[in-house]
């Protein structure tokens, strides 16, 4: 044992030895593996975390539920007897690159105190720090209250089918706190709404373009279909961290010909609704909505997925808070934000919901970096990160 860790173990576990430029570099490497999502493979940076983490005597299972879909998990156990399983679950997946570019999106380089690349944010940069505290804490010997299990996922860009849904539903994740590593500048996500995909098909009948009086015209109907959508009025209470209900119209189809009277149109709507809203009451409205002004028609749900919300006086966010707001002090220049967060879209926290499992969204990416051109991260907030994680995980 050296000098200083034998002082770190008289004096009790209360300084970080998170390795700044070890942390930098697993996050270049951690960005330089391509892992777009569509079209979908985490099997190469799997494979990377597997050997990383067996480098440093943390045994890893890989596990699929389609060819090339791997998530990766580990459990450290707490020498507690009556410990309890604390989950940390970043992704390991991005959306694709794309064009426009000004900084190569696979290389990670390091500019100005930002590491650049897709996933720098979203969400290789969470990704490193869970993995670097998991290395400092064993490499010091800390002695954790709870068992770790670490989960890194794959598919959260395109739904969780081939990750963390299926990981829950086939009790993979038996924990007592989840913590989703998936959010920007040390903000607790504590809310979030729920969403409903569906497809409207409307249909008429043909006519030659130069006789529509002679057909009835499915594209004309959606059309104000969709404007009474635009002025439909949500039944709802205000929520404190979350926009009120919204609904969008993402895709629109129809017709055949220029010349014909369509007989078909279908679009697509995503409508996010509130903690203490329901689909069950959402859907026969909209329904009652399109049929006023449609005879022949279809609604295809395509996706549903329930709002969620935990109390701020939960003992997992409350402690979250604690060491959010000490760190996120120092690493935003003095000025601390409200810790809580509600998100207006989709994560993965609302899965645990069934399994009645608390879960929250926590992370140290950079702002409005998510899913752009020139993705980065900051290096002192994925440092000041590691060392809140390790803090939280200690006490």
């Amino acid at each position: 044992m050296t000098i200083l860790r034998f002082i770190r173990f008289v004096i009790g576990y209360n300084n970080s030895m998170i390795n700044k430029n070890r942390l930098i570099r697993l996050t270049r490497d951690l960005i330089r593996i391509n892992s777009e999502n569509p079209p979908g493979n985490e099997k190469e940076i799997s494979g990377f975390i597997k050997k990383y983490l067996g480098r440093i005597g943390v045994k890893c299972s890989l596990i699929e539920f389609a060819k090339g879909r791997t998530n990766v998990l580990a459990l450290i156990k707490s020498k507690e007897p009556k410990a309890k399983t604390i989950l940390i679950s970043p992704h390991l997946d991005t959306v694709p690159a794309g064009r426009g570019w000004k900084v190569a999106p696979f290389e990670g380089r390091v500019i100005n105190g930002k590491i650049y690349g897709r996933g720098a944010t979203d969400c290789k940069g969470n990704l490193a720090v869970a993995i670097e505290t998991i290395n400092s804490i064993i490499e010091d010997k800390a002695e954790i209250k709870n068992n770790i299990l670490f989960a890194a996922t794959a598919d959260e860009e395109t739904g969780s089918g081939f990750g963390l849904i299926p990981l829950l539903k086939k009790n993979f994740l038996k924990c007592d706190y989840a913590l989703i590593l998936d959010s920007d500048k040390f903000d607790i996500v504590i809310a979030q709404k729920g969403l409903i995909h569906f497809k409207v098909s409307v249909f008429g009948r043909k006519a030659h373009g130069a006789y529509p009086w002679k057909g009835i015209n499915a594209i004309n109907i959606a059309s104000d279909i969709i404007q009474d959508l635009k002025k439909y009025k949500f039944k709802y209470k205000k929520h404190p961290l979350l926009h009120p209900p919204t609904i969008n119209i993402g895709t629109i189809h129809g017709g055949d010909k220029v010349n014909m009277v369509s007989d078909w149109c279908e679009f697509e709507v995503d409508i996010r609704y509130l903690p203490g809203m329901s689909s069950k009451e959402i859907l026969p409205d909209i329904r009652r909505v399109i049929a006023k002004r449609a005879k022949k028609f279809n609604v295809k749900i395509d996706g549903i997925q329930d709002p969620y919300e935990i109390s701020k006086s939960h003992p997992l966010v409350e402690r979250l808070a604690a060491v959010s707001k000490k760190y996120a002090k120092s690493c935003r220049g003095g000025t601390v934000c409200r810790p809580y967060k509600g998100s207006e879209g989709a994560t993965v926290i609302t899965f645990f919901k069934d399994k009645n499992i608390p879960a929250v969204a926590w992370g140290f990416g950079a702002q409005e970096c998510c899913h752009v051109n020139d993705e980065y991260a900051s290096i002192e907030s994925l440092y000041k990160g590691a060392k809140a994680l390790e803090k939280f995980l200690a006490k």
